[in-house]
């Protein structure tokens, strides 16, 4: 299927491309993960009303930072094999409109946050929208770096949660972030070496140059140190040990086809890793929610 045949399959007409522009798909991830972070901060009592408006405004931020990361990388976009359908980049949406339309619900999404919520889950989410459209989208043609760099917005949908009920950020909290954080890079280290000749075409630099076992130790590494602290949660209280022996298991899992990956680089098994942290996500934040019940 040809570019052009793609981007009519995508239909939708002009709503179509807007909604695109959001990719509805992480906005709605990161949504959750907030949703779960608040959930462990505040069960049992749940503040229903402030559940709804955390939901609201993380979605309208996160569109927004993600409509003003497509237009940032409008360039390099029309580049890759895998994003020239993209909205911008195939002109279905003109670059001013999706600068407008980014901004429009960034600043949106704030403000309802700050309103309903308070200044600290405000400027978490501000500073996840700063982080990633001003350092990591441009970071991403210079370094590997904005592998790492980029994880921290990633992870700081934990803090919004956090923040939005317990309107201050502990040990927790930062737990919470630590892990989302190192699940983050083992996610794009997957991600980056599965996609590595699009990227190197279109000079993005998310994996470090030389050999699969470069990025397959990181790998490693990364889910080694997950595995040790996504049990922190129940040391800290947070959850029981139903959840103690899920992040075990699903740690012991993530090592695994990490070691996997290392022991034999081929892209089969590297989207086992990539596969593997997808499952890893929602089954340990959903185990922790659970326990926390």
């Amino acid at each position: 299927m040809t570019i052009e045949e793609r981007i009519q399959a995508a239909g939708g007409g002009r709503a179509g491309a807007y909604l695109e522009l959001t990719k509805p798909g992480i906005t709605g991830f990161v949504a959750l993960t907030a949703v779960a972070s608040y959930l462990v901060a505040a069960l049992p009592d749940i503040a229903y009303f402030d559940l709804f408006h955390l939901v609201l405004g993380t979605s309208l931020s996160t569109a927004g930072s993600l409509a003003l990361n497509q237009y940032l990388e409008r360039a390099p976009d029309g580049i890759m094999i895998r994003t020239r359908g993209r909205p911008v980049p195939s002109g279905r949406i003109p670059e001013a409109h999706a600068r407008f339309f980014g901004w429009a619900l960034l600043f949106t999404g704030v403000a309802h946050i700050w309103f309903w919520l308070g200044w600290l889950p405000a400027l978490v989410t501000a500073a996840a929208a700063l982080l990633y459209d001003a350092v990591y989208t441009p970071l991403k043609l210079r370094s590997p770096l904005a592998t790492p760099v980029g994880a921290v917005p990633g992870a700081l949908p934990a803090l919004i949660g956090w923040t939005a009920h317990t309107g201050s950020i502990d040990a927790r909290g930062v737990t919470l972030f630590g892990i989302l954080f190192l699940w983050q890079l083992i996610h794009v280290l997957a991600l980056g070496w599965n996609l590595r000749a699009d990227y190197e075409r279109a000079g993005f630099q998310l994996i470090p140059p030389g050999s699969a076992g470069l990025v397959a130790g990181l790998m490693v590494g990364y889910a080694a140190l997950l595995a040790l602290v996504s049990v922190l949660p129940t040391v800290l209280g947070m959850a029981g040990n139903a959840y103690l022996g899920a992040a075990i298991l699903l740690g012991a899992g993530m090592v695994a086809v990490a070691v996997a990956f290392l022991r034999n680089p081929t892209r089969r098994n590297c989207n086992r890793v990539f596969v593997g942290s997808l499952l890893y996500h929602p089954l340990l934040l959903g185990t922790m929610v659970a326990g926390a019940l």
